[in-house]
């Protein structure tokens, strides 16, 4: 073979494994494009909610100091089980005071209403009828002056005198009498009143630090389960310091935060199926009854680049149709929502 003949044969095998390689590449890209296409394809939106309850805060008007705790995490309890004591030894003192001022107000009240005693009241009368005496004697020296005077004996100055003698010894027998009507009669409506008023002051400042001590026991409002427990045994806590979390497990719904676009077959009323992946992917069925917009602080989505109009998402409460038994609180709970219109997309 002459040297032309094995230059031409070079160059077919160079363009041979050129075009081969072209071949090669084309091939790979289009297997990359194919598989982002089915990869990366926009599939049926998920929309992952939570489950959720009702709690109450178990907390105390007065401070004090924890004594004893009841109860642990995750024990059910029922409305008026104790769980915890507080020891509060600045509200037993004032307990005290507040019965012996009730004490001292309900001798004060005894005495108005009994009034004197019969010792006050015999010295009353004693002093009335020494009044009496002193006017009857008055009354006969002023005859005796006026007669003399009427005589002519007796000088206008010495009757006068007698009659201011026997006027005085009128009026002090009025005072006497007064003095023993009110000495028998015990002490006036007014302050018979205002010593009865005391009396229900005291009873009301005892009865308000008995309802202190009352809140040194803190019991269950409601049945439901001990989801937290804040202080430990010993701890000093505050006025109104929460205590504990009380969970009550009857009352669970599910939130799920929803696109705006997405609701189409959610609505007022509507039922819909879910599935929980806790409980080993278990369908239930759920029945909305609450939708409201979450406000600016939420994630809006612009429809378009150019951004027409933003989709707000909305906030949807549904309950179970029928209890689902082991649906804790916090396990997701999942829906496939439907697709976006092609509008939206």
């Amino acid at each position: 073979m002459d040297m032309g003949s094995q230059k031409s044969e070079r160059r077919k095998s160079q363009n041979s494994n050129m075009i081969l390689a072209f071949l090669t590449l084309l091939s790979v890209i289009l297997l990359v494009a194919l598989v982002g296409f089915f990869m990366l394809r926009k599939g049926p939106e998920t929309i992952q909610g939570q489950a959720e309850v009702n709690e109450y805060r178990v907390s105390s008007k007065v401070p004090g100091r924890i004594l004893e705790i009841r109860v642990k995490e995750g024990q059910h309890v029922n409305a008026g089980d104790t769980l915890a004591i507080l020891e509060a030894p600045d509200i037993a003192a004032k307990l005290e005071q507040a019965e012996a001022a009730k004490a001292a107000a309900e001798a004060q009240n005894e005495k108005a209403i009994k009034g004197a005693r019969q010792e006050q009241i015999q010295a009353a009368y004693e002093m009335w009828q020494k009044a009496i005496a002193g006017v009857d004697i008055a009354e006969k020296s002023h005859k005796r002056v006026k007669n003399l005077y009427e005589g002519g004996v007796m000088p206008a100055q010495k009757l006068d005198e007698a009659t201011a003698q026997l006027n005085a010894s009128i009026a002090t027998e009025k005072a006497a009498k007064a003095q023993y009507d009110m000495a028998r009669n015990g002490a006036e409506r007014e302050d018979k009143l205002a010593a009865a008023a005391m009396v229900g002051r005291a009873q009301g400042a005892v009865a308000e630090v008995e309802s202190y001590i009352k809140e040194t026991i803190l019991i269950a409002q409601a049945a439901g389960e001990i989801s937290e427990i804040f202080p430990k045994m010993g701890e000093l806590v505050g006025t109104g310091a929460p205590i504990m979390n009380v969970a009550i497990m009857n009352d669970m719904w599910v939130t799920f935060n929803v696109r705006e676009d997405l609701l189409k077959d959610l609505t007022m009323g509507s039922e819909f199926e879910a599935f929980v992946p806790a409980l080993d992917q278990k369908n239930i069925r759920l029945k909305v009854y609450y939708m409201k917009d979450l406000g600016t602080y939420a994630a809006w989505k612009a429809t378009k680049t150019t951004g027409q109009f933003d989709l707000k998402t909305f906030e949807v409460k549904a309950s179970p149709i029928e209890k689902v038994e082991g649906l804790r609180p916090g396990m997701s709970v999942i829906m496939a929502s439907p697709q976006p219109s092609p509008r939206e997309k």
